[in-house]
């Protein structure tokens, strides 16, 4: 890896079936910066975010995450590379027969934990982070949709990742539930080093907490803009 990059992409172009949504790309991303990645519906955001983790790949170009090459990588590595990524959607993607407890527990045995002890250490490991320790044992339906958002972000943080993707991970919450998830996926960038790229249209959010913005406009990504 480059120095203290995590993501860096060079002249990368992004496809979505055989439809260009991103030319020429340029970009880098280093360990724990918080940045905020904008533009309007249909611009590329997700597509950017589906490169990163390995579920599209770059057309042309040179590109690596976490120690992936991006132009490069094998079907067999995309696992490997997720690991080293935390992946926050809008809609929570709870199981809803399970506990937040058992939750995290099937994702750390999907990415290869094995020993209980340490599984059930890691579990109330993250949840202390996230401020949830207490609700161990409830169901998603009992969380209200900010603690369902904590959860999410605990499960992303179970592999202890280099860098968290959240893709409008406050689209489905009111204004303050929505600044205490971002205040603490700042904290988590800041005290722990991890890098963290939120995907968002809320310019109020992105206000409230003023930080490096990338733009995706007109089949391009624009590094460092400033909004009025």
């Amino acid at each position: 890896m480059i120095g203290n990059s995590i993501i860096k992409l060079n002249k990368v172009n992004i496809f979505q079936q055989k439809h260009l949504v991103l030319s020429n790309v340029d970009l880098h991303i280093d360990k724990g910066d918080f940045v905020w990645l904008i533009g309007q519906t249909g611009s590329g955001k997700s597509s950017l975010l589906k490169l990163l983790y390995g579920d599209l790949s770059p057309a042309n170009g040179t590109g690596h995450a976490c120690g992936y090459e991006l132009d490069r990588l094998t079907t067999r590595e995309i696992p490997f590379l997720r690991r080293k990524l935390g992946i926050v959607f809008q809609d929570f993607q709870l199981l809803t027969d399970r506990s937040v407890e058992e939750n995290l527990q099937f994702v750390m045995r999907a990415t290869g934990w094995t020993d209980k002890k340490l599984i059930a250490e890691r579990a109330l490991d993250v949840l202390e982070k996230v401020g949830l320790r207490s609700k161990l044992k409830k169901m998603p339906h009992e969380l209200s949709g900010g603690e369902q958002q904590r959860v999410v972000i605990a499960r992303a943080l179970v592999n202890d990742p280099e860098i968290i993707l959240a893709d409008e991970p406050t689209g489905n919450l009111d204004p303050d539930t929505s600044e205490e998830i971002v205040l603490l996926l700042k904290q988590i960038s800041s005290q722990m080093g991890t890098a963290v790229v939120i995907a968002t249209h809320d310019y109020h959010i992105i206000r409230t907490f003023p930080s490096r913005i990338i733009k995706c406009e007109n089949g391009k990504v624009l590094e460092d803009v400033q909004i009025a």
